[in-house]
């Protein structure tokens, strides 16, 4: 069985983030896109990442331009979209798939790990959130329009853990 620890995902150069160097931290992986009326999440995201970082936090972000096409850049402009805008220095992925046949393993396993409102598998819209405690096990799946800033306090309980 897969655990969270074998998953890699591709960087914008094509290099992969290989997931066993995340052994030990709280992981928050975000499907984002940067033209959708949640892509204010980002300040929210930045200010979690800055605060809680150095005690161990990771977020990835994983552009996704499967709802209604609100990511077309190319990973290059979307990280620069991202840096201008919003400030982000945490760790944004490849643009890839999250749902379908082509949806990238990370998002394969958290959604079989985790299932949505009412028992759904599949990623709804851009920034579904899941919260992954330091053991590699996934803790939380958060709705698009769950706020970073409320993730904060499981975020702390898990650091503290």
């Amino acid at each position: 069985m897969v655990e969270f620890y074998d998953l890699k995902a591709e960087k914008p150069k094509g290099d992969a983030l290989t997931f066993d160097q995340l052994k030990g931290k709280v992981v928050l992986i975000v499907n984002t896109a940067s033209k959708c009326g949640f892509t204010p999440q980002f300040e929210e995201l930045e200010q979690l990442n800055k605060k809680y970082r150095d005690q161990g936090l990771v977020i990835l972000g994983f552009p996704c331009n499967q709802f209604a096409s609100q990511d077309p850049e190319n990973d290059e402009g979307i990280g620069a979209f991202c840096q201008r805008n919003y400030g982000v220095s945490f760790e944004m992925m490849a643009k890839s798939d999250v749902n379908g046949d082509k949806a990238n393993e990370v998002f394969k396993f958290l959604k079989a790990q985790k299932s949505g409102l009412l028992g759904t598998s599949g990623i709804k819209w851009n920034f579904t959130k899941f919260l992954v405690d330091k053991q590699g096990k996934v803790v939380e799946r958060y709705s698009p329009t769950t706020k970073p800033a409320s993730i904060a306090p499981k975020i702390e309980s898990l650091l503290a853990a």
